[in-house]
């Protein structure tokens, strides 16, 4: 394998992967975010993804250059993919880094896609881009392929070269490459799909099976609370059956599953069919943050509480437990309705970054030392932190208070101090 690779976009997924390659052959690791560069020239991943060990042993010359993809010809983008307030795909950021690799296209570069939209992306609408911007024409003077992200942010076991790597290129010649490519790094190794379309299309439902049936815990977990059932014990019991799905409810936030289907769903509006049972998992996941707001205030109401200038206490703000990313958190619609009932609220949060925080959502983090005593806390993120302290972290509520909310049922109900009441999902 003597292709010079290049990485551009080294986020949450493009960094792990110029890292694998960076351990076998030299990388160019390209991103524009110029502080994002000199922090890993330190060594430093603030994503926390990738250990200094890891960085160290990595051979990448870190850059925001164009110029400098003009010593490869192998280039792997991997920017995010996310959508617009209306839930529809916002392709700026895949649109720009292709305006970016075509400044830098040399005659037979294979530029590999490898962030989640719907089938034809690539050929529709970033091999344009790519032509107009270099003056070379794809087929000809250089080639395309289509290699979905499985990065799961946080998992350590899961990791990139641990996940069998599906691939694909717009010629059975330049497929052969592009699985000799990620062959030589993922141990897992390639799967070699037929077309870029399908690889495309194999990315997009991944992630959208997911939400559908963490949809269905979620319809049910509505259902059982009426009832007055715990959903956590319901699902143990069922989860007896050898065949049985073990997905739990929760909040469905991030850049994935909780963007993933409106990218599948836009395209398929686009061509007149309505999907009418991925759309309706992502309404329910969508509201799930309100309805455990609106849960909390019922049963301060039912302790005798008053609502209006009360104290509640949110642990975790990010999208997902032990990681520090914040985007597409749904924990800010659990903050919002709180506050539209007048109640005071005061997130903490030991992953996230103050002032990404304030300015992805303008709320300000306290630190957990500085809280004050609360009414009611909610565990919205089972931060490693949290977990640990178990029900120790009811030393956080007044003395008049004993309302905890468990939305991911962490906490063992079995050593559940009497005088605590707690609600979960």
């Amino acid at each position: 394998m003597d292709r010079k690779i290049a990485v551009v976009g080294l986020g949450y997924v493009g960094l792990p992967v110029a890292v694998a390659f960076g351990k076998k052959h030299e990388v160019v690791g390209f991103d524009i975010n110029e502080y994002r560069i000199a922090t890993l020239k330190q060594n430093i991943d603030y994503t926390n993804e990738v250990t200094p060990e890891d960085l160290k042993q990595a051979i990448i010359h870190y850059t925001n250059k164009f110029e400098d993809l003009q010593q490869t010809d192998f280039i792997i983008v991997a920017v995010p993919t996310p959508i617009d307030a209306y839930h529809t795909p916002d392709l700026t950021p895949l649109l720009k880094a292709s305006e970016t690799v075509g400044k830098g296209l040399t005659k037979g570069t294979i530029v590999v896609y490898e962030s989640t939209v719907y089938p034809g992306v690539t050929e529709d609408e970033c091999i344009p881009v790519l032509e107009r911007v270099s003056g070379l024409r794809c087929g000809e003077d250089f080639f395309v392929g289509y290699s979905p992200e499985r990065i799961n942010p946080g998992d350590k076991e899961h990791t990139f070269t641990k996940i069998k790597k599906v691939v694909s290129g717009q010629t059975p010649e330049v497929l052969e490459v592009v699985a000799e490519v990620y062959g030589s790094v993922v141990e897992a190794g390639v799967y070699k799909a037929s077309t870029i379309k399908v690889a495309e299309a194999a990315k997009v439902i991944e992630n959208t099976q997911r939400d559908v049936n963490i949809a269905l815990m979620n319809e049910l977990a509505l259902i059982f609370d009426r009832m007055d059932i715990d959903t956590s014990e319901v699902l143990n019991a069922a989860g007896t059956k050898w065949n049985f799905l073990n997905f739990s409810p929760g909040l469905v936030g991030g850049h994935c599953i909780g963007v993933d289907p409106y990218y599948l769903t836009h395209k398929a509006e686009s061509l007149g069919y309505y999907p009418e049972v991925i759309l309706a998992g992502r309404r329910i996941n969508d509201g799930m943050g309100a309805f455990v707001a609106q849960s909390l205030v019922k049963q301060m109401i039912k302790q005798g509480s008053t609502i209006q200038g009360s104290t509640v206490t949110v642990l975790g703000l990010t999208f997902k437990e032990n990681v520090p990313d914040l985007r597409n958190s749904k924990v800010i619609d659990i903050i919002r309705e709180l506050q539209d009932y007048g109640i005071n609220v005061q997130i903490t949060d030991p992953e996230a970054d103050t002032e990404e925080a304030f300015e992805e959502y303008g709320v300000h983090l306290v630190k957990e030392v500085d809280l004050k005593l609360a009414d009611a806390l909610v565990l919205a993120v089972p931060h490693k932190k949290y977990v640990e302290q178990s029900w120790n972290l009811t030393k956080l509520l007044n003395e008049s208070s004993n309302l905890i909310v468990d939305i991911k049922s962490v906490l063992p109900l079995e050593e559940k101090p009497e005088a605590i009441c707690a609600w979960r999902l």
